[in-house]
């Protein structure tokens, strides 16, 4: 196979187009033979696999091949509407017994049970459902079934879900939203994608006659559209006979409708769109080169593989040289990535996209960089040295899929399986993907990569669009302007990128050492290492992932111990203390020099601690320990990249007031911490007052004693191969055995009752509220147990009450921690938007079931409900490398263990507790409310 695959690699490169090589010359893409795939009579597809991650779980899902382009001019917004039906009644399940069904077993509203449309395809799942007795697989595919061809769309349910899209539109309408719409007409001109994006018209959701929806469930919402994904701890056999049994009695409409696929017209002229919004805070532009997309019957053959392959390696290496531009000491926009893909919308049409944030005055010279990086790309290629990086770090993340074959989550095959079904995207599974990319990657060399760009990068089909700020003295690019600019750029004499590469290792020696004095058994089954040099380490092997280990550090201090009059450079400090690089290496040498390595560690310093955390593969666990250590050791001054900072920082600031929900911000925290002198905001005109030199010393401080820090790691540990390197590196870092804790600043929640209710200028009418209770309450693990089932019941009834009774918002959400420093407090928040007219009646009706809660506690059915999503969330969680890091981490800083326990007391907390807690919470009367609204005060 090795000599036929280098020889049809080879044709395919001589040959070097897109078109010609998707002629059928490398053999076809092996389908994964642990997938189970079959159609019935009737069309429907299906897929099932075993898989026992997590552990006696299961995801159930329906993909259609349905969206929104499918709607005729006065339907606009009925494919989106119909996903919001499904959760609201079929034959099976009238009402909201669908939801309230899953809820009772543990499946949550929202995170497991949820739905989405798009412009061609609209996808609902049932996720994480554990499948602990055959009725409830059963139950899951009856939903399944009921929601491909048994809705009731019953007109009161109709009726009351127009309400909650329309707050839907609301919440989702921003400045790029409503700029988009207006320039999708230039960018598809002449197509059905103008006026096609999912949310519709309100005109259509408020007035479209009941039948409308019908008519569009029963044309498009047939088996041959349809396909049924079932993955997790199943029969396969029986899920298969059962899929059969109900639905094969299906029926496809007479006369079916074609399911027609709507092309995207090519321009030799450029389309150039130009909007502007009051919110819009700085600029923003997408530059677009179409081509054609690879037809779904082409892509069952291995060159669609290379292909594949070849283009991630392009968007790799333009990426790479565009993040070395951002930092040089002007640069010439603020972001700016790259990529291949669907054509904004459109599968029918691809394109090789940029985009880019650029400086107010700054949008041409923005837009020329990425023409010139572009067209750079397209004359000169790339060079061998930038190719062997990105290659080297593509084999790597395949090695580690590979070596996680065995751990791969359901989630993971059921998008796998989805995309299949819909764009015919390849399932070869890992084990044969891995072992034909091996063969292939090494015998495809840059020139053929570089052969590659010419198909994807034409003179013709550009498209620029540029979304502004519409504020007082901007000057606004014509189309003129614009032409003149990528004219000017195709004119330059551009030379070819030159590639700085050093040999240098990341470290040339390594250090002294130092020794473990003690080892001693941990808790959760860890190990406790000290070091000679005062560090603890604590070690927790586990097998949940063959390729991780996950590390977090800390060490008591953080920024409490500066003063207020450092405050900006406070603010600043994590940002700009790492924009230097380690060692020799600045940061963009040290990417080249991580090339082909899984290793990556960040410090911050928050306010009460210091610290580190980061991730490695096992095999580069020395490299892990080498970053810590150069962290601790060799922080490094860059003045060009903190030049850029600046400059970045200012354009990113200039017109953050634009935002309105800026204003929201400040007012909250006002009212919160009443202009405590750590809280402050971050603005443009205090960018120069950040003093480089200051900050690497602050920064030095928190980091030049280790003897008071403990690591943590967890995840696939070989104690004896990793405890000679921590001795090494770890037993190295400095150590002044220095004694300290953090400073209480008292930046405290405001005590009382506080309202501020304020008007703004909206774009979109909408008002947000923020209540916001605080309270004393003790750092334990049943109050932390406690505070989440009170944000999740309140979740629910909100849900109940706000968006589906009243029709008031899109959701409600409710969020509640504690925490133990510098004092031991709780918080609880909840959110929402709604429409102007109707903030003063929500938010009643939201202190009002907050209040009862406090007198009632909450309903058994509730409570009840949440308990199963939280014991089977537990299960899931202890499964997990980051769960025991965080288990840890509270074990030795707060000094609290949140796992022992932790099932009985989730069993043992009654509806009186809940309402105990949260009485205790409100009758201390610390409550902040604060709303933003477009409709003027009275």
């Amino acid at each position: 196979m090795t000599h036929f695959l280098k020889k049809m690699v080879a044709a395919w490169f001589i040959l070097g187009s897109v078109s010609v090589g998707f002629a059928q010359q490398m053999p076809p893409i092996p389908t994964d033979p642990n997938v189970r795939i079959g159609k019935l009579d009737n069309g429907l597809t299906y897929y099932i696999r075993h898989n026992e991650l997590p552990e006696k779980r299961a995801d159930f899902y329906i993909a259609q091949k349905v969206g929104s382009i499918l709607e005729d001019d006065n339907q606009r917004g009925l494919a989106h509407f119909l996903e919001h039906m499904c959760f609201n009644g079929t034959n099976n399940f009238p009402g909201k017994t669908l939801t309230q069904y899953l809820e009772s077993i543990g499946v949550k509203f929202g995170e497991n049970l949820n739905a989405y449309t798009s412009i061609d395809e609209t996808v609902y799942n049932i996720s994480n459902v554990p499948v602990i007795r055959d009725g409830i697989v059963d139950s899951c595919l009856l939903i399944l079934h009921d929601w491909a061809d048994d809705l009731t769309l019953d007109p009161k349910e109709i009726d009351s879900e127009r309400g909650v899209i329309h707050e839907e539109w609301r919440t989702s309408t921003g400045a790029q939203m409503r700029m988009l719409e207006r320039m999708m007409p230039i960018m598809y001109p002449d197509s059905k994608y103008a006026y096609r994006l999912p949310i519709g018209t309100m005109e259509v959701v408020d007035n479209f006659p009941y039948q409308a929806l019908r008519d569009y469930y029963e044309k498009w919402y047939r088996p041959d559209q349809q396909g049924i994904v079932v993955v997790g701890d199943i029969d396969v056999d029986k899920v298969e006979a059962k899929i059969k049994e109900m639905f094969s009695p299906i029926k496809m409409p007479e006369n079916a409708a074609t399911r027609e696929y709507f092309p995207v017209s090519d321009n030799k002229e450029p389309l150039i769109a130009i909007d502007k919004d009051k919110e819009q805070t700085v600029p923003m532009i997408y530059l677009f080169y179409k081509h054609d997309a690879i037809p779904n019957e082409q892509k069952n053959n291995m060159d669609y593989l290379v292909v594949n392959y070849m283009k991630s390696m392009i968007e790799n290496m333009l990426n790479a040289r565009l993040n070395e531009l951002r930092q040089s000491a002007n640069p010439p926009f603020i972001q700016a990535q790259a990529g291949d893909g669907e054509y904004l919308l459109s599968k029918t049409k691809y394109a090789f996209a940029g985009m880019l944030f650029s400086k107010e005055d700054g949008i041409d010279t923005a837009l020329a960089s990425m023409l010139r990086e572009i067209e750079r790309m397209h004359k000169y290629g790339f060079t061998a040295s930038e190719y062997a990086r990105a290659k080297a770090d593509y084999l790597r993340m395949l090695e580690s899929a590979y070596n996680e074959r065995n751990k791969t989550k359901n989630d993971s095959y059921v998008n796998e399986y989805v995309r299949h079904f819909i764009d015919n995207e390849p399932i070869p599974g890992i084990e044969a993907e891995y072992a034909i990319m091996n063969q292939i990657v090494p015998n495809i060399p840059v020139e053929a990569i570089n052969s590659l760009i010419p198909a994807m990068v034409t003179d013709s089909n550009m498209v620029v669009s540029i979304f502004c700020p519409e504020k007082e003295g901007m000057k606004y690019p014509t189309k003129e302007e614009i032409l003149s600019v990528i004219n000017k750029v195709k004119a330059e004499n551009i030379t070819a990128y030159e590639d700085k590469v050093s040999d240098e290792p990341l470290m040339a020696e390594k250090p002294q050492g130092g020794k473990i004095i003690k080892s001693e058994n941990g808790p959760f089954g860890s190990t406790i290492l000290t070091l000679s040099n005062g560090v603890r380490v604590i070690l927790k092997p586990t097998d949940f992932k063959a390729d991780e280990i996950t590390m977090k550090a800390f060490s008591p201090g953080g920024s409490s111990l500066f003063p207020n009059d450092e405050k900006v450079n406070v603010s600043s400090l994590n940002a700009v203390a790492g924009i230097g690089g380690l060692g020799n290496f600045s940061n963009v040498d040290l990417e080249k020099v991580l090339a082909g390595k899984k290793a990556q560690v960040s410090t911050s310093v928050g306010e009460n601690t210091e610290g580190l955390s980061g991730n490695c593969s096992p095999k580069d666990f020395e490299t892990l320990m080498q970053l810590i250590y150069l962290s601790f050791t060799a922080p490094r001054m860059d003045n060009d990249a903190f030049t850029s900072y600046k400059n970045r920082m200012k354009a990113s600031l200039a017109n953050q007031e634009a935002n309105p929900m800026v204003a929201l911000q400040d007012t909250l925290r006002k009212a919160l911490y009443m202009n405590h002198p750590r809280t402050f905001r971050m603005k443009a005109d205090l960018v120069d007052q950040i003093d480089y030199a200051k900050i690497m010393d602050m920064y030095k401080d928190r980091f030049k004693d280790a003897s008071d820090f403990t690591f943590i790691f967890v995840g696939n540990i070989k104690p004896e191969e990793v405890e000679p390197m921590i001795e090494t590196y770890l037993g190295s870092l400095p150590s002044i055995n220095r004694k300290e804790t953090f400073r209480d600043n008292k930046i405290y929640m405001r005590q009382g009752e506080y309202k501020n209710i304020f008007s703004k200028q909206l774009e979109t009418p909408k008002a947000t509220v923020l209540v916001i209770n605080n309270g004393k309450c003790a750092y334990t693990l049943k109050n932390q147990i406690m505070m989440s089932m009170l944000s999740q019941i309140l979740d629910i009834m909100y849900t109940e009450s706000v968006r589906e009774k009243e029709g008031g918002t899109y959701g409600v959400s409710a969020y509640g921690s504690i925490s133990k420093y510098p004092k031991e407090e709780a918080v609880l928040q909840i959110y929402f938007d709604t429409d102007p007219e109707k903030r003063a009646k929500m938010t009643e009706i939201i202190l009002n079931e907050l209040n009862q809660f406090a007198k009632e506690g909450p309903s058994a059915e509730n409570l009840s409900k949440v308990k199963e999503f939280m014991l089977k969330k537990h299960k899931e969680n202890v499964k997990e490398n980051g769960y025991w890091v965080n288990v840890l981490d509270e074990y030795f800083w707060d000094q609290t263990d949140m796992n022992t326990g932790y099932d009985e007391m989730v069993n043992s907390i009654s509806a009186k507790d809940l309402q105990e807690f949260t009485k205790a919470l409100l009758d201390q009367n610390n409550r902040v409310e604060v709303s933003m609204t477009s409709e003027e005060t009275k």
